[in-house]
């Protein structure tokens, strides 16, 4: 019974993502269409048909998913111990530090295989 009631939610699946699909091609048809209209009505309707699309698309397995996956990701991010401003002040010095010198070695490497081609070729 449940492999019955899985195939038919694959099949309604794929006919939500057709409609999201419908909507956004639609979408896009409209704002070539209608694009002597004004530009806040396209972009009022356009990110209405986006919500639209959105919301269907949620109603999905992957888009169930999705959402889980995203609600995930926002508790981990809390979890996360930020660096202070000093740390990423003191962080950023010393890349930049780094950077410069390496800028410097490679340059003087440079002038040194430079002059030493140019003194062979003469």
């Amino acid at each position: 019974m449940s492999a019955r009631a899985e195939s038919s939610q694959s099949a309604l699946d794929w006919l939500k993502w057709l409609v999201v699909v419908g909507l956004v091609g639609g979408g896009i048809y409209a704002n070539w269409y209608y694009q002597d209209a004004s530009l806040l009505y396209r972009i009022l309707a356009g990110v209405g048909i986006g919500l639209v699309a959105t919301l269907v698309g949620f109603q999905t397995e992957r888009g169930h998913n999705l959402w889980v996956l995203l609600k995930e990701a926002r508790v981990e991010i809390r979890r996360v111990v930020w660096p202070t401003r000093q740390e990423t002040t003191q962080t950023t010095f010393i890349v930049v530090m780094l950077v410069l010198i390496f800028a410097l070695i490679l340059w003087l490497l440079d002038t040194l295989l430079g002059w030493f081609v140019s003194s062979l070729i003469g």
